[in-house]
């Protein structure tokens, strides 16, 4: 057991918590082993009944994996046991997502990255006023994982198009309308939820626990933001993407609906008009080998039959990254020297070889996270 997990069974919850509150709750694979042997003992327990899953700390629930690991693995050379890790987690996705006892996740507070891939899959999902969602991955120049790309294929419109790219921060509410969480609760009532649960007198059963706290979290800004956002990100590649936004910013809604069959409306026009320039400018600073092949994987992914085909998908992915520079130095600029100034290779759009994305997406180049014998 790691020193950064603790557990209790009591009232039939069993209640595992990350507890590394230092770090943001941040994902090491001494962690990931040791949350897999925990929901793997609690299966045929008894005495389990359903588990609760959070993190220590008030910041929040799990900023992601932990980068400066995967930095260290990915610069030094050890790219099998950089693979071991996306391996050994991404089962960990899918066997929350498939497992035979309710999972309720409290996304309290910062929620990113392997974070999501926790909560994001579990049964019931539940955020508050504190929480902060996002797939965060494009910026250190890498690509959404951990069936990130499952839930933002499904996420309403283009919104989870535009999720993806700008690595875009979502609320409570956002998060809500995206589909990545089914409940609102506030902070200050999450310990009398807990109490709910374990007594379980009458409603039963968690889901209907749950809707007992459950309040509305507010509007949502994205949900706000879908016409324009719709029309501008629905374009077949970032290079058009970025045009249509910049056309929209602009005031040329002709131009940024021209694919989408109207014009884009939004109830406060001149704030959409900021907020899709700053989405342009945004992406323009973003690596451009990610952007590409980030787009193609949300789309493909959502034609996949499966979490676990999304989540093969995504190590096919991963594994090219692993050894590729922009992660690097993404990682470097971001978390290592923090000098915010990465320099991408290639640097610019246009410079992404053609075809790139899909044979990233379809070349198998290790074992894949299910072997094709399987049971």
């Amino acid at each position: 057991m790691s020193e950064h997990i603790s557990t209790s069974v009591a009232d039939g919850v069993g209640r595992l918590t990350l507890e590394r509150p230092q770090a943001l709750n941040a994902l090491s694979y001494e962690m990931i082993r040791a949350l897999a042997a925990v929901f793997d003992a609690w299966r045929h327990d008894p005495e389990v009944s359903m588990v609760v899953l959070d993190g220590a700390g008030e910041r929040g629930f799990c900023a992601g994996g932990d980068i400066r690991e995967l930095y260290a693995y990915a610069t030094g050379g050890h790219v099998a046991e950089a693979l071991r890790f996306f391996r050994d987690e991404y089962r960990l996705n899918a066997a929350i997502a498939r497992y035979p006892k309710p999972v309720v996740a409290i996304m309290d507070g910062i929620t990113m990255g392997g974070g999501i891939g926790l909560a994001g899959h579990a049964s019931i999902r539940i955020v508050t006023e504190r929480s902060r969602v996002a797939m965060p991955e494009t910026r250190i120049g890498f690509t959404p994982d951990v069936g990130g790309t499952w839930l933002l294929g499904r996420a309403p419109g283009e919104l989870g198009t535009h999720l993806a790219l700008n690595a875009r921060t979502m609320d409570a509410a956002d998060a809500m309308h995206a589909g990545f969480a089914d409940a609102f609760v506030p902070s200050e009532h999450i310990p009398h939820l807990l109490q709910a649960l374990a007594e379980r007198a009458d409603p039963g059963t968690p889901s209907e626990i749950v809707m007992l706290f459950d309040e509305t979290p507010g509007p949502s800004a994205l949900a706000a933001a879908r016409p324009w956002v719709d029309a501008c990100f629905s374009a077949p590649t970032v290079h058009e993407i970025i045009d249509r936004l910049r056309a929209f910013a602009e005031g040329r809604a002709d131009a940024a609906a021209s694919d989408a069959g109207g014009e884009p409306r939004h109830p406060s026009h001149q704030p959409a008009q900021a907020y899709a320039a700053a989405a342009a400018d945004e992406l323009e600073t973003l690596s451009p080998t990610a952007l590409a092949v980030t787009l193609e994987a949300v789309r493909r992914a959502r034609t996949l039959p499966s979490l676990e085909d999304a989540l093969e998908q995504e190590f096919r992915a991963v594994s090219w990254f692993i050894g590729q520079h922009d992660l690097h130095e993404g990682i470097r600029a971001q978390v290592i020297d923090k000098d915010r100034s990465p320099k991408w290779d290639p640097p610019t759009l246009d410079d992404v070889p053609r075809g790139l994305p899909a044979r990233v997406l379809e070349e198998q180049l290790h074992d894949p996270v299910w072997p094709a014998d399987a049971a």
